[in-house]
């Protein structure tokens, strides 16, 4: 049984504590475990918003809750292991991660207020602001700002096409597949250019 059965089965439950909570927890869980399929959970949350009645503000506040959590502990193993290469210094040097915190630390907030609308990558964005040392307080601000939009469109979606799982997952696996393809093609360019770079004798 998948997590949507699950829920189908509390959906009668008017805003039930465990189906609020399953919610919370699958929003959490996307960020540490990224295949898990935190979005069509957060769709069905509009079906149980527009074809059970439930409290739009409880299922909106559980699923960001649930993300604050999720980029919250994602952030927090950033900072471990930031603190654990600081401890060591002896160890193997890695440029090429150096050179992403430096470009994090400069340009981190941006990719956090987008971090929402990048599927697969979202936790490797907060482990990479941690790593940065970006303020907690300013990572959460930013994180909470960008599941807000992102929640707010997909219940918008729910609200759209109404109570249909079926028609919100194709739309939501639609754009999964189109931002994959984005995501992958930026990261492609990216090593070509540092493949150029390396190969390219200096003057």
């Amino acid at each position: 049984m998948d997590i949507t059965e699950a829920l189908s089965q509390l959906a009668g439950d008017q805003n039930s504590p465990g189906g609020l909570a399953v919610l919370a927890g699958s929003a959490a869980i996307e960020y540490v475990f990224p295949p898990f399929p935190g979005d069509v959970v957060t769709v069905f949350g509009a079906v149980l918003v527009t074809g059970y009645a439930w409290s739009f503000w409880a299922v909106l506040a559980a699923v960001m809750l649930g993300s604050l959590v999720g980029a919250a502990l994602a952030f927090e193993v950033g900072v471990r292991w930031a603190r654990r290469r600081a401890a060591h210094p002896e160890a193997r040097p890695r440029p090429r991660l150096d050179d992403v915190v430096e470009k994090f630390r400069r340009h981190g907030p941006i990719f956090i207020v987008i971090n929402r609308f990048l599927p697969g990558v979202r936790g490797l964005i907060f482990v990479a602001a941690g790593l940065a040392g970006l303020p907690r307080r300013l990572v959460l601000l930013y994180a909470g700002l960008s599941a807000l939009v992102w929640n707010l469109a997909l219940m918008a979606l729910g609200v759209l096409l109404g109570a249909n799982l079926d028609r919100l997952q194709t739309w939501v696996e639609r754009y999964t597949l189109g931002a994959w393809i984005v995501v992958v093609s930026v990261v492609a360019i990216w090593l070509f250019r540092v493949w150029r770079r390396r190969d390219t004798p200096a003057r």
